[in-house]
């Protein structure tokens, strides 16, 4: 689906016509499986997660800003790091990155259970209003540094990391519990290439899926915040 703005876009029938669209030819088309996922992304309104300037490209192949220097990753992305996490419910799953709040209710959507934490304020604050308007009530959101991951609450069975980091942060592996999967870019700010890693009795068996390009994760165990 182009980028181009929605034929009426205040009617509730494009919007779904769009997430038809786009679960088809962005996302069956390209290898997506998990019919779980794939179902959850044609029921979630991704146009309420962005800017309302950008509601008519909400359903494009592309990322989008959503202020604060962050973005809405595109949703082909959104549905591989889904995918790759292999959620059938009833897991407790940390998301590190909050953003708008869309990843984190494909999550909800999946699991029994969301922990998500995003270092800027504005974002947590607007995700969560947002997220309890549509009736999310299975996800807690906290501000902090998300490369530490949310110690009180492990062991996971499910880590996503939506920003890059040079490297898998260690204290989000230590939160993860036996036979849990985290599904992390790593790389430099420019590339990175996603990293699915299991956690098996010996050790971290590891996997890369696929190039990307997210935006820093900023924290002690990612990249330094060069605004401050």
């Amino acid at each position: 689906m182009s980028g181009g703005p929605l034929p009426d876009a205040g009617r509730a029938t494009d919007y779904a016509i769009a997430r038809d669209r786009m679960v088809a030819e962005q996302l069956r088309a390209r290898g997506i499986r998990d019919p779980r996922v794939l179902d959850a992304m044609a029921r979630i309104p991704r146009h309420r997660f962005v800017q309302e300037a950008l509601v008519g490209r909400a359903y494009g192949d592309i990322p989008l800003p959503i202020g604060d220097g962050q973005t809405i990753s595109q949703p082909y992305m959104v549905a591989l790091m889904s995918e790759a996490l292999g959620l059938r419910g009833g897991e407790r799953v940390l998301e590190v990155g909050t953003g708008s709040g869309y990843q984190t209710a494909v999550l909800a959507e999946l699991a029994g259970k969301v922990y998500s934490v995003e270092r800027v304020r504005p974002l947590a604050e607007r995700a969560r209003r947002l997220l309890g308007d549509l009736g999310y009530y299975n996800i807690r959101i906290r501000v902090g540094d998300g490369s530490l991951g949310w110690a009180d609450e492990a062991p996971f069975d499910a880590i996503l990391v939506a920003a890059g980091a040079p490297d898998v942060p260690a204290a989000l592996t230590a939160q993860l519990g036996e036979g849990g999967r985290l599904v992390a870019p790593v790389g430099s700010p420019d590339a990175q290439t996603l990293r699915r890693a299991v956690r098996r009795r010996d050790g971290m068996v590891s996997e890369d899926l696929t190039g990307c390009v997210f935006v820093r994760l900023v924290g002690a165990a990612g990249w330094p915040d060069n605004s401050e």
